[in-house]
């Protein structure tokens, strides 16, 4: 491990942790009070520790750890919010959809920089993932919500086509394998509506990370 990936790695722990925290308290609670440390924090701890690593591993230019790490931090927060209260807020969704456009448009963005036609590829995956999420959703009895398609439009814009399926893709198969194992512990069943919020975000991760 390079010091650089170590040092992302520890400021991916703190990122998570402080997303934890933020999420006990905002969006405030309908009984006003405040989770205290679980399961969520020791999953966004260990989450933000492996994700800026594997961020610093994958790419090296600062510019572009720049960009890339404070899209992550929002996407860790946006886990943190949809694990304690299934909400993915506005004053975060919102708002990534116009930055990713931006960074596309001024050739910003790490993932689409160098690749041909990105403007297309971006408004190609910024209005297709949500259509194409919504149509799975009503095959697959899914749990999605206006949240989710907000998402999945800065989603789009952020990563374009090609990086946005195989991140979909590989998040998917894992959640395919974490759902069968809470199956089979009988935590859930068939019949359990499956949020697509978790998917989406991890999807937004590991489309940065892929080649």
């Amino acid at each position: 491990m390079t010091p650089l990936v170590a040092a992302f790695a520890i400021l991916g722990l703190g990122v998570g942790l402080a997303a934890d925290r933020l999420a006990a308290r905002w969006p405030v609670h309908e009984d006003g009070g405040v989770r205290r440390p679980d399961w969520r924090t020791a999953a966004l701890v260990v989450g933000g520790a492996a994700a800026f690593a594997a961020l610093a591993a994958r790419w090296s230019e600062p510019g572009h750890l720049a960009v890339l790490g404070a899209y992550f931090a929002a996407l860790l927060v946006l886990a943190a919010t949809d694990l304690d209260q299934k909400l993915l807020p506005d004053l975060i969704t919102l708002p990534l959809i116009p930055v990713a456009l931006l960074l596309v448009l001024l050739d910003l963005d790490p993932l689409l920089a160098g690749k041909e036609m990105p403007l297309a590829s971006a408004l190609l995956a910024g209005f297709g993932a949500p259509a194409i999420l919504f149509v799975l959703d009503r095959l697959l009895r899914g749990a999605l919500g206006a949240g989710d398609l907000k998402l999945a439009v800065g989603l789009g814009l952020m990563s374009g086509v090609t990086r946005l399926f195989g991140g979909f893709v590989t998040a998917s198969i894992a959640s395919a394998a974490v759902i069968l194992v809470l199956i089979a512990a009988r935590r859930i069943t068939l019949r359990s509506a499956i949020p697509f919020g978790p998917i989406l975000i991890a999807g937004g991760i590991l489309a940065a990370l892929v080649p």
